[in-house]
């Protein structure tokens, strides 16, 4: 083995990682703005050293200009996203007093707690 395969092996597993970090971060994390700090850093990253990655394994300039726009496109593309979630995440909380993210409580019967239903009686005190 090279020492160019070496450094792609490595690249590989910790871009696999940290994606995989970034999956386990999605699920655990409780609100939106926290979800999407986990969803975005870790995750481009991760798909940055894959795609390095790639490129060591097979080092030629032909594979270099496709990985470079798909690594180029990626860094665009999460942060406007997450930009854009953030302030969705943040108008809606200016608006509720919170931000309103948050996964609901686990609940006994089979009604859903964001149902409008549980909402109005909520308001109204139960009548």
């Amino acid at each position: 083995m090279s020492a160019l395969d070496v450094a792609a092996s490595g690249c590989l597993l910790l871009g696999a990682a940290l994606a995989l970090s970034a999956g386990v971060g999605l699920v655990r994390f409780r609100t939106t703005l926290d979800r999407m700090h986990a969803g975005t850093k870790p995750q481009v990253l991760g798909v940055l050293l894959v795609l390095l990655a790639m490129w060591l394994h097979r080092p030629t300039w032909a594979n270099a200009g496709p990985l470079l726009l798909v690594g180029c496109s990626q860094v665009i593309t999460v942060s406007v996203a997450a930009y854009m979630v953030a302030r969705a995440a943040y108008s809606r909380a200016s608006r509720a007093g919170d931000d309103g993210t948050a996964l609901p409580a686990e609940t006994g019967s089979g009604e859903s707690a964001e149902s409008p239903e549980s909402d109005e009686s909520a308001e109204s005190g139960g009548d």
